[in-house]
């Protein structure tokens, strides 16, 4: 899965966030590069056993993970260069975001699924539905093995302060109707992530 020079290489980037050393360590990062496409092909093939709109979505393996060098708007910090990667088997709109995902960064690694930059319309259709059918979301939260994957449940990288206009505040959905995007998460060992055949030990959503 996980290559160990590919954690060697994230670890030393993290501590020489430089361009010279980048520079000079052309052949590790095309190295990961490598890893981290074939690693996104693994991806694909399993989540398309359970989930046909991987397949339909279209997505090149090349084009699912994250790159390396932060743009200005999207940076973090003054780091030039992200020393973390995700990889992911997009299962919808590119522009969207919403599939299955693998972080890769030393000591703080995770797997999940994930609606990650919604649309307004996504946003639209995702809180409908939850309004809609407040039992498939009740089903999958009471679900012991989700609980037991997912010990925090659905979380959001943002939630607004208040419920969106047009949607009730005191809908018992209410808390992921505030949400703009969201996932559930499971965190892995690096050590686990070194194994050839740790995809089906992970890649099986609970629900």
């Amino acid at each position: 899965m996980v290559e160990p020079e590919t954690f060697a290489f994230l670890a030393d980037l993290g501590m020489n966030n430089r361009k010279a050393w980048m520079d000079e360590h052309r052949e590790d990062r095309d190295d990961a590069v490598r890893n981290f496409a074939g690693i996104a092909m693994t991806l694909y093939d399993y989540a398309d056993r359970f989930d046909p709109f991987v397949a339909e979505a279209g997505i090149k393996p090349k084009r699912s993970y994250t790159k390396f060098f932060q743009e200005p708007r999207d940076r973090i910090g003054r780091a030039l260069y992200r020393s973390d990667v995700d990889v992911f088997a997009n299962a919808g709109d590119p522009e969207e975001s919403f599939g299955y995902y693998l972080h890769i960064e030393p000591e703080n690694c995770y797997a999940g699924a994930a609606l990650f930059k919604p649309s307004k319309d996504a946003l639209v259709r995702m809180r409908t539905r939850l309004i809609d059918d407040p039992s498939g979301l009740t089903a999958i939260l009471d679900d012991p093995e989700f609980k037991r994957t997912f010990p925090d449940g659905i979380v959001t990288r943002k939630a607004l302060g208040t419920v969106p206009e047009g949607f009730a505040s005191n809908d018992p959905a209410a808390p992921y109707l505030k949400m703009a995007g969201l996932g559930c998460r499971k965190d892995l060992p690096d050590a686990l992530l070194l194994e050839d055949e740790v995809t089906c030990m992970w890649f099986t959503p609970p629900f």
